[in-house]
């Protein structure tokens, strides 16, 4: 297995788009969208994990997420996804190292993630700085930061 930061025109950007916009997850449309819109810019990217020529999850590095463009916090990770059945190998854990590593390559101190979830990201080296944000979607998130 492969993990790869990808750049819109790569060969499997348009790989990755597929695999998001036909996955179980509702929120994957959107992401394939966005890619195919060309809506990813400067430092922004996809990152994807490929099996033999398979994109079975990704996740992204954005300026924004879920918050509002002033909120005072970037860059995001987002659409956090891993394909069911390589679901329990700490894939998601692997992507989101990649994307820290990438961020940090890039000269950022830190990463953020908006979630409902308890328990995981902390796992994953994040703390919670918040247990409700209001999102641009007029829903409560929690806020995590990861320190790099």
């Amino acid at each position: 297995m492969r993990i790869t930061a990808l750049e819109e025109g790569s060969v499997e950007w348009e790989l990755t788009a597929d695999a998001a916009e036909k996955c179980s997850w509702r929120a994957g449309k959107n992401l394939a969208q966005l890619m195919r819109e060309g809506k990813f810019r400067d430092w922004e990217r996809v990152f994807a994990a490929i099996e033999n020529g398979r994109t079975v999850g990704f996740c992204t590095l954005t300026r924004y997420d879920e918050l509002p463009e002033d909120c005072g916090y970037s860059p995001f990770i987002g659409y956090v996804f891993v394909d069911e059945v390589f679901r329990g190998h700490c894939l998601s854990g692997r992507l989101i190292d990649c994307v820290c590593h990438y961020a940090e390559s890039i000269g950022f101190k830190t990463v953020y993630v908006c979630s409902g979830e308890s328990g995981f990201y902390e796992k994953l080296g994040f703390r919670l700085v918040s247990s409700s944000v209001s999102t641009v979607y007029g829903t409560s998130e929690q806020l995590f930061v990861r320190s790099l």
